[in-house]
């Protein structure tokens, strides 16, 4: 066991990861937090550039790309070191990552990227995809508990449901809009209801974000719109998911009304092999550091799945931090856990470069 990652803060890491917790950057006001960011890499000598979305690049040995998403949720945390954790809004989603992937980088001499957006449309992940060739391999950092390794994420589609009936009398008989959207979104969920045991992660999952509905503005037309999340595992892919909810449309609709479905936004499903080398390093960091490895999947969706969809290398997600305080009032970071996370990265990042 390192003496460094137990016995002994890592005091400068530490140090960063305060620094960085206190300056929000909420999606699309990262600017500060990633000039901050920079400054840590200018000031240990590494070329360190911010590009034309907002990332932080420090190129450098590329056997290995650790990066992490600078952005978070919004929230006013108060920030304050409290019984050996570290209280604010990112310490765990995801400057705590972020933090112990940078000081990592600097120590080892491999490449590094601070990403703008993953809370919102993921704009630092896409343009990264589409401005570099892709590196040896990837870790990419979200908190999954300094002692696991998070190897699979679920896809999602977002979807919009659009309809349009003739105005008229709330006397008068047959469906509206209203009632199209609703009886849409009915079979559309029902479509993936799985009656099996599977788990959460297997299964297709329905969310409704917004709904709206009413005359519209020039008194011709009834009109609704429902816009839904659809969580895709990697058993599926995107179109298969987008198949099924169309198919779930109306089909009684006379034809002075109409009914449809757009696509606004996608990313795919990944699941990363165990047996791939970042995922054997980053294990031997853990048990380098007197942890016991476990491979999780997550039901959400992180940049891993954009860079698994352009990157043709190995990669897996790890991060110090308690995911089940991601985006939480109480959001905060145990330090000890912290400096065991920067020590894990470390030996990875030996091991693989």
């Amino acid at each position: 066991m390192s003496e460094s990652a137990v016995d002994h803060p890592d005091e400068p890491a530490r140090e960063l990861l305060a620094d960085l917790v206190g300056i929000q950057s909420v999606s699309g006001e990262e600017r500060e937090c990633c000039e901050r960011l920079a400054d840590f890499f200018r000031e240990h000598g590494r070329e360190v550039t911010i590009d034309d979305v907002g990332n932080v690049r420090a190129p450098a040995d590329d056997s290995v790309l650790l990066t992490s998403h600078i952005d978070t949720v919004p929230g006013d945390i108060p920030v304050r070191e409290e019984d050996g954790e570290l209280w604010g809004r990112g310490s765990v989603d995801a400057k705590g990552p972020l933090t112990a992937m940078a000081v990592a980088a600097v120590r080892t001499g491999v490449s590094f990227v601070a990403v703008v957006g993953e809370e919102t449309n993921s704009r630092g992940a896409r343009h990264l995809v589409d401005t570099r060739e892709a590196p040896d391999a990837v870790v990419n950092g979200e908190p999954s508990g300094w002692d696991n390794l998070t190897l699979g994420y679920r896809g999602f589609v977002k979807g919009r449901f659009a309809g349009e009936t003739p105005s008229a009398h709330t006397s008068r008989p047959g469906p509206n809009a209203l009632e199209y959207a609703m009886d849409w979104w009915h079979d559309a969920s029902e479509a993936f209801v799985d009656e099996s045991d599977d788990p959460v992660f297997e299964q297709v999952t329905t969310k409704p974000v917004s709904m709206d509905g009413g005359v519209s503005d020039d008194g011709l037309a009834f009109e609704s719109s429902v816009d839904a999340q659809f969580r895709v595992p990697p058993s599926k892919t995107v179109p298969e998911v987008q198949s099924t909810v169309e198919a779930a449309l109306p089909t009684y609709v006379g034809e002075d009304a109409s009914v449809d479905v757009s696509w606004l936004d996608s990313i795919p499903p990944v699941m990363e092999s165990p047996r791939n080398r970042v995922a054997a390093a980053l294990r031997a960091g853990i048990r380098d550091t007197d942890g016991e490895p476990t491979h999780l999947r997550k039901t959400g969706t992180s940049d891993m799945n954009i860079f698994a969809g352009e990157w043709d290398c190995p990669m897996a997600t790890y991060g110090p931090g308690d995911s089940s305080l991601d985006h939480a009032p109480d959001e905060r970071i145990d330090l000890a856990d912290f400096d065991r996370g920067v020590a894990v990265l470390e030996r990875a990042c030996e091991q693989l470069s």
